[in-house]
């Protein structure tokens, strides 16, 4: 949309935005976090386990051999033995099993929070259009995944030959060694490099994490078109609120000068105020604001108030104080004197008629 109206993408996501992107699946993922993770994991847990590993590993074949000299081949005692494999292997490898699905869950669950989606899962024939899929064997994106696929290939590779080419002089003894200390001394030389190639692989997994959020934030922006369409979206389109709130105000108006005919008296201000009164002895505590306006809607209330024979009462301060009291309210408590002196006023006029 941004190239169509030639408008560049200069305005951060909004959190609508990035709503419909998470909804979609679209999240800053790194697939390297999660590769450099489970390795790093699943060597500092076979570091630890391997000792134990082994020794029931060969526990079980012992017992294996051993129950396999004595035993009577039916079909009964193969699957007994079957099962014990079975069992003893699961038992063998859970460790292992649950490392994997620990390690995979947290290195997606840190980096994206819980996402649930089958927004990706939905087909998109557009995919199978064979001038895209070219579009993106050669586009700016593989391009990147490239470059980053070979330089994760030098550095580890490096380091990997930098490490066993430090130990080239210590591997001329090996010819005076036996196999067990031979065997171990390679053992120490392979543990050594896989931790360098996984410090390696972490860091550039961080690197990666990085590029990635940014590349996602980067693809979120919007054009100023886009997030005034938002906009309308989520707040309505303001001329159309303009629209209603006029409506409303109208209305208002209307209900308002409905009340001017139940009023007792409307107190003005010369050029600009008019506040209608309304006071019924016995039925309420305080006189009460029934209607109000300025400029324009002043001198309309005061038309009705003379169509209605409504007294009109010019008072400059009593008005101007009135005309910030809520409609529908009593007149404040310091001034029942000053309404109280009018509407006696009034009402000797109405007697004198």
């Amino acid at each position: 949309m941004a190239e169509e109206s030639g408008q560049e993408r200069t305005e951060q996501a909004t959190a609508k935005r990035r709503e419909d992107f998470r909804k979609k699946g679209q999240v800053a993922q790194s697939k390297e976090i999660n590769t450099a993770a489970l390795l790093s994991v699943m060597l500092l847990v076979w570091y630890f386990y391997a000792a134990s590993f082994w020794q029931k590993l060969a526990w079980m074949v012992h017992h294996l051999l051993e129950q396999t000299c004595h035993l009577i081949i039916t079909p009964l005692t193969v699957m007994q033995l079957l099962l014990f494999s079975a069992k003893n292997a699961a038992m063998l490898l859970m460790p292992l099993f649950l490392a994997v699905l620990v390690v995979g869950f947290l290195a997606s669950y840190l980096q994206i929070g819980w996402l649930f989606t089958t927004e990706p899962l939905k087909p998109d024939f557009s995919k199978l259009d064979p001038v895209k899929g070219a579009g993106r064997f050669i586009s700016k994106r593989s391009l990147v995944e490239l470059l980053k696929s070979l330089a994760k290939v030098l550095l580890v590779g490096f380091v990997a030959y930098k490490t066993v080419f430090d130990q080239f002089g210590n591997a001329l003894y090996l010819v005076d060694m036996d196999v067990v200390e031979t065997l171990k001394y390679v053992g120490s030389v392979s543990l050594s490099v896989l931790f360098r190639c996984c410090g390696v692989m972490l860091l550039l997994a961080l690197l990666d994490f990085l590029f990635v959020r940014w590349e996602m934030e980067e693809k979120m922006k919007m054009t100023k078109q886009e997030q005034k369409e938002e906009f309308k979206e989520s707040e309505g389109d303001p001329q159309l609120k303009a629209r209603v709130r006029s409506l409303q105000q109208e209305m208002a108006r209307n209900r308002m000068m409905t009340e001017v005919p139940k009023a007792d008296v409307v107190i003005t201000n010369p050029t600009h105020l008019s506040v209608a009164i309304r006071y019924e002895q016995g039925k309420m505590d305080a006189p009460q604001v029934v209607a109000k306006g300025a400029d324009h809607l002043a001198l309309k209330i005061r038309e009705v108030a003379r169509e209605h024979n409504i007294p009109l009462v010019e008072n400059v301060a009593v008005a101007r104080v009135l005309y910030k009291v809520d409609l529908g309210a009593v007149v404040p408590e310091h001034m029942f004197k000053a309404v109280a002196e009018i509407l006696a006023y009034v009402y000797s006029l109405k007697k004198r008629r």
